[in-house]
């Protein structure tokens, strides 16, 4: 899978091979206030980081505050975890759920069966000084090594091999996700953050849309989404369209999908930062209070404050200075509709993130890759 971006050299940007397959269905300005510091939380969603506004002090705390929900991975996974490296970086797992609960069934279809997946997953590197981020995509169609997890009810589900990366947030929930996560790379997850659905379309319409350009037409039926070639305006539903679809553009593969999820959030991300939400109360505080309830954080960023002070520290980073890959995999000759992790190429990426360096163009050259890149831009 290509990088998006080469902000710097060192960075991946050569497109890899991608083998014939055939697939079946399936499957975020500165702020000009002079009364009070900005907040301006991003959040990159679905993913997959998405960026929340909000003022320093005096805006409904307590409301916003009971918005949050929190899941304390610490205390889920214990002291058997990689051990943080203290270099100035974080790790930040983002996750897009794919419940089909409630709301969620009729943005996301398919049916309602009880289960969630996580639809959308990547490793936000956030480099020393947080200037400058790596976001690693890890395909959910991946197949991985399991390690045990204990679910929110208590079950233990034993180690599963050859099992979709994506089911580990079914099996054992977020703290199941970041176990895997961690078990796949070797680094620690400093932070968790979780969107749905429905939060997400609803934020983007908060935001007044998201403005992209597409290249080709892009039609699926399956994610409601059906677009012309040339520039558009998405509204909340479109865009959950554009980053859930995969048989609209391209080979039908969810590396594809990836490819356009990327590019979706550097769009987003440069919006966020260039909309004057501080200019309008309301729509600051419409804003804040949508993002709030949208999203499940690790509970050392589950409240407002903590949120607004982990996130003040990803401001400078803009989507010019944002690198984007997938981690290196490989098609599976048994089965087209599943990909397998390149242990030598992903070795390449998981060493940079630790050393907190670039990742290589090595890490990328010759990894299996969708067929969507350049079909969206900003």
């Amino acid at each position: 899978m290509p990088a998006e971006s080469t902000p710097e050299p060192g960075i991946p940007g050569e497109p890899g091979t991608s083998a014939p397959r055939q697939r079946g269905k399936g499957r975020r300005r500165k702020a000009r206030s002079t009364r009070r510091k900005a907040l301006l939380i991003t959040a990159w969603t679905a993913a997959g980081v998405v960026v929340l506004g909000g003022t320093g002090a005096g805006i409904l705390y307590f409301k916003l505050n009971g918005n949050l929900k929190n899941v304390d991975i610490n205390g889920a996974l214990g002291t058997d975890r990689p051990t943080k490296v203290d270099n100035g970086s974080e790790n930040i797992l983002v996750l897009g759920s794919d419940t089909r609960s409630g709301s969620n069934k009729k943005l996301g279809g398919g049916a309602d069966d009880g289960s969630a997946r996580s639809d959308t997953a990547m490793i936000v590197h956030v480099y020393k000084g947080h200037k400058k981020a790596s976001v690693v995509s890890i395909p959910r169609d991946t197949l991985v090594e399991r390690p045990s997890c204990t679910d929110p009810e208590g079950v233990t589900h034993d180690a599963a091999s050859g099992v979709m990366f994506n089911s580990a947030y079914s099996t054992g929930g977020a703290a199941c996700a970041v176990k895997t996560v961690e078990s796949m790379t070797g680094i620690r997850m400093d932070h968790y953050l979780e969107v749905d659905f429905s939060g997400f379309q609803k934020l983007i319409d908060d935001l007044g849309g998201v403005d992209i350009t597409t290249t080709k037409d892009i039609s699926d039926p399956d994610s409601h989404l059906h677009l012309k070639a040339g520039r558009h305006t998405l509204d909340g539903e479109q865009a959950l369209g554009l980053v859930r679809t995969r048989h609209g553009v391209g080979d039908g593969s969810d590396l594809g999908r990836i490819q356009l999820q990327q590019a979706f959030i550097k769009a987003l991300v440069q919006q966020v930062k260039d909309v004057g939400v501080l200019t309008s109360p309301k729509k600051l505080y419409d804003l804040a209070d949508t993002a709030t309830k949208t999203v499940t954080t690790d509970s050392e960023i589950g409240s407002v404050a903590e949120l607004a002070s982990f996130a003040d520290g990803l401001k400078g980073i803009n989507s010019s200075r944002m690198t984007m890959v997938t981690m290196p995999v490989q098609y599976d000759a048994a089965d087209a509709n599943r990909v397998l992790v390149d242990k030598a190429k992903s070795k390449l990426v998981w060493d940079a993130l630790k050393n907190d360096r670039a990742i290589p163009a090595a890490a990328t050259k010759g990894t299996a890759t969708g067929s969507a890149k350049g079909v969206v831009t900003s």
